[in-house]
């Protein structure tokens, strides 16, 4: 949520909801899909050979955190 003290500054949820809005409404032509989607794919084989996680977990974790650094910056 956005800090009343602080109009100016966004914060990081607030564009991390704008980069996955950009992503499901550009598809592939969005710069951060590539990321995120190779985000996904390595928590998803993160989930296959670890045995405390599960492949929908680790992709969706992979994809979370590539999400959160492209939005961070």
């Amino acid at each position: 949520m956005d800090d009343p003290n602080r109009p100016g500054e966004r914060s990081v949820i607030n564009d991390m909801v704008d980069e996955a809005k950009g992503i499901a409404k550009d598809g592939f032509s969005h710069p951060s899909t590539k990321p995120v989607a190779v985000g996904a794919a390595v928590g998803a084989a993160a989930g296959l050979l670890l045995p405390v996680l599960s492949i929908p977990v680790g992709l969706l974790g992979g994809a979370a955190f590539m999400l959160y650094k492209r939005a961070k910056r």
